[in-house]
């Protein structure tokens, strides 16, 4: 019997997959808010909390974790800023605001950003 498999494809390779949520994640975590589908934002936003719900430990391992995924300077803001801003809280670390139909194509637009 067939299950349903979790997450989004994207028709893309895994690889690709990857390093579309690191790019994301990566703009998300610099500007705190960006510009995209409703399908990577829904996809993106349990990439990030679970990534944030690491950073909040700050222990060594983690810190090893990010600079893994991340570049230095994005894994040194998680760590500095975003980390204790986050410290009480237990979770929903980001927000969607659907925006409605892209003009060209009609796919739906959203906005995530760090509450």
């Amino acid at each position: 019997m067939r299950k349903r498999s979790k997450g989004r494809k994207f028709h893309r390779e895994k690889s690709g997959r990857k390093a579309l949520m690191k790019s994301l994640a990566t703009a998300l975590i610099l500007n705190s808010k960006i510009k995209t589908t409703e399908a990577k934002a829904k996809e993106l936003k349990s990439f990030i909390e679970k990534k944030i719900s690491c950073v909040k430990k700050g222990n060594l391992h983690q810190r090893r974790r990010m600079l893994d995924i991340f570049a230095p300077p994005v894994a040194k803001k998680l760590f500095e800023e975003i980390g204790p801003k986050y410290k009480e809280r237990p979770g929903g670390y980001t927000r969607i605001i659907k925006l409605g139909r892209r003009p060209q194509d009609k796919a739906e637009m959203a906005i995530i950003e760090l509450v």
